[in-house]
């Protein structure tokens, strides 16, 4: 089930405006800890201490600086961020439209459903909008404001419906060719072999197959320890990786395992 809606606007190009909802198409669930003084139980209160004084700082004598250089800043005024901040506008700005396969999963952040906000009168555009993308195999490349933030994103057609992929900046993205990897010579065999483990390993995605073991074992421990059980901690189990010339043996042995 859809979430809240959290911002309304219009999806904008050329002469064309749809009223679209956004809401969250993504809901993250995980157990949250609370600090707490280990003598007596209650919970922690965060401060902002003075590493000079070692004393607390109000929030009336705090201010936000930029460092320039060790132990110098840049005092910023609210007023100075607030003229920074981008025009907020009820607008998603499609600047142009490229093909879906161009667009590295790299750049994908957040996604976002959009639904008509009024369907009896904006659901014929949202609809033709869909159909068009779909067809045409393409996604919107497109630019808007929440919140005083700026995003770039990806305006997609899922089904029978538009999605908003915001997309990290390019400056946002670390290249490859940073990480220096060498080209590391693999005999036919172990091609072949590799080749036919992933083959016998192939499958639908179908990711309701699979669940948060983390998650669920924290579940559990919590469970436990509420019930007044004692929790038993067993020592960390740690793998070796495989050495290169015993590759070839291990995958021949994953293959047996998988057939």
């Amino acid at each position: 089930m859809a979430g809240a809606t959290i911002w309304k606007g219009y999806i904008h190009f050329k002469d064309t405006d749809v009223a679209v909802k956004l809401h969250n198409a993504v809901r993250e669930e995980r157990i949250q800890f609370h600090l707490l003084h280990k003598r007596d139980k209650v919970r922690l209160r965060q401060q902002m201490i003075c590493t000079y004084e070692k004393q607390p700082v109000p929030a009336e004598e705090q201010c936000k600086g930029f460092e320039v250089e060790e132990g110098k800043y840049v005092i910023v005024d609210p007023e100075e961020l607030e003229q920074t901040a981008p025009e907020s506008t009820r607008m998603i700005e499609v600047h142009e439209f490229v093909k879906t396969e161009q667009i590295d999963p790299i750049f994908l952040d957040r996604l976002y459903y959009l639904e008509p906000d009024n369907p009896e009168i904006h659901g014929k555009g949202y609809n033709a909008l869909v159909r068009a993308l779909k067809e045409m195999g393409v996604e919107g490349i497109c630019t808007w404001t929440i919140r005083k933030r700026s995003y770039l994103g990806a305006l997609q057609a899922r089904g029978k419906m538009l999605r908003l992929n915001a997309l990290r900046y390019a400056d946002e993205v670390v290249p490859a060719t940073s990480l220096g990897l060498r080209d590391v010579s693999l005999s036919e065999k172990e091609l072949k072999i590799g080749g036919l483990l992933i083959e016998k390993l192939t499958a639908p995605f179908e990711p309701q197959k699979f669940e948060n073991e983390h998650q669920k074992k924290l579940q559990e421990m919590i469970e436990k320890k509420a019930r007044g059980e004692k929790v038993v901690v067993s020592a960390p189990r740690r793998l070796k990786p495989t050495e290169s010339d015993q590759l070839l043996q291990a995958l021949e042995a994953s293959l047996k395992k998988a057939a």
